[in-house]
């Protein structure tokens, strides 16, 4: 090859040096890019077969290579939809073709139709919580909708359960005529029908001549005049029987051979309603009673708020929580091998193997910060010094090419 072989050499560590230089380049413009996974130009040699009389000289090969595992340093915001993964793991994102990348973008805001967008005009998904808990599909992306933070506003839930915590007092006294209208105890319940009416219903307790037993009977607000008996229809809408152990074992708690332990009956233009009293507890203390009932009047969204675990919780105006989506995270055998597309995405191909899908915090996946984002993994002054040590090789280059031109001149002027 001799001095043609010289110069070809140094042109590819040109060529070299400015794809490294390319790579210093992008990765100090994306230095404050949220989300954005540094390049690096790595080099290896290719050689060419010599004898011992003559050395052919190679060139050198370049490769790009993304730092994609290597987190950023996270930054607190002020907006609960900035997401970063602290951990393994990637957001799953579509653009507007529903082609589904990864990304570690989190900078999410509502668009106009209150989906989930990153600054890269890429939608955060998810499964809707609407049907019950989501099935996975382990190594697909099937089921996964847009993060919507408004299509659950002014929308009613029906109570179908209220969860009680009471206590009746043991020594209270029983009247003359036990049974409505004389009762111990009295609270009442606010319900949901259908349509986000309120029910209220009003819970009588009443001692019985049986040692340690009570009946419990629930009506209907709404049919009483006085807000109290008579009610008209005057037949409880619920009635149960309910016994009490007070030996050293069961210690005032329900016993084991209670009639009852909960009371069932439907709101009227509602549906079906348990009141779980299998808490209740009959020791000396006073009267008390405290319950969580589920439902929710109509109400707009006020807020949302997600959580380590990935659940969406939509805020209503009335205080109501409602669980609404939840976020997966996604990753790959070889994550550094993802195919980077624009907006700090990637795309899976073949040869990185199967993707795999699960909630944060299982299956080895990091948690989801709320209020938080990952900054750049592009530190300036490692750039700055790769580009100072780009700028001497491809000088350094150069100066071997001028070296072979001159001498090649040389060469020529032989014949004159």
């Amino acid at each position: 090859m001799g001095l043609y072989g010289v110069m070809r050499t140094s042109t590819s560590g040109m060529a070299a040096q400015s794809n490294k230089l390319s790579t210093v380049a992008d990765n100090i413009a994306n230095v404050n890019t949220v989300g954005y996974k540094r390049a690096a130009t790595e080099f290896s040699t290719l050689v060419l077969p010599s004898t011992n009389g003559a050395y052919d000289p190679g060139s050198v090969k370049t490769n790009v290579r993304r730092f994609i595992t290597d987190p950023g340093a996270t930054t607190f915001t002020t907006s609960k939809t900035d997401l970063a993964v602290e951990g393994n793991g990637f957001f799953l994102v579509s653009d507007s073709s529903s082609n589904i990348m990864l990304t570690r973008a989190g900078s999410f805001v509502p668009d106009s139709a209150g989906n989930l967008l990153n600054s890269a005009g890429y939608y955060l998904m998810g499964y809707s919580l609407a049907n019950g808990p989501p099935v996975i599909t382990a190594n697909g992306t099937a089921g996964l909708v847009k993060i919507n933070t408004t299509n659950m506003a002014l929308q009613a839930t029906p109570s179908t359960l209220a969860t009680v915590s009471a206590n009746l007092d043991v020594n209270a006294v029983l009247p003359a005529v036990p049974g409505p209208p004389n009762y111990q105890a009295k609270t009442s319940l606010i319900t949901y029908d259908n349509v986000g009416n309120t029910v209220k219903l009003d819970i009588y307790a009443f001692k019985t001549a049986v040692a340690n037993t009570w009946t419990m009977q629930v009506y209907n607000s709404a049919n009483s005049a006085t807000g109290g008996f008579p009610y008209v229809p005057a037949a409880p809408m619920a009635s149960g029987t309910f016994l009490f152990d007070v030996s050293a074992t069961g210690k005032g708690a329900l016993d084991p051979a209670s009639p009852s332990t909960a009371l069932n009956l439907t709101i009227p233009g509602g549906s079906a309603f348990t009141i779980d009293l299998s808490k209740m507890t009959q020791v000396a203390a006073p009267f008390q009673f405290t319950a969580t009932v589920d439902g929710n009047a109509p109400s707009a969204i006020e807020s949302v708020e997600i959580a380590s675990d990935g659940v969406v919780s939509s805020i209503f105006q009335n205080g109501t929580r409602l669980a609404t989506y939840r976020i997966p995270l996604a990753t790959v055998p070889s994550p550094d091998n993802l195919t980077a597309q624009a907006g700090n995405a990637y795309t899976v191909s073949m040869d990185l193997g199967n993707l795999q899908i699960d909630f944060p915090g299982q299956s080895g996946f990091g948690k989801i910060g709320s209020g938080e984002l990952e900054q750049s993994n592009a530190d300036l002054a490692n750039e700055l010094t790769s580009m100072i040590e780009s700028q001497r090789g491809f000088t350094a280059n150069s100066k071997v090419f001028q070296t072979g031109d001159d001498l090649l001149e040389v060469l020529v002027n032989l014949k004159r």
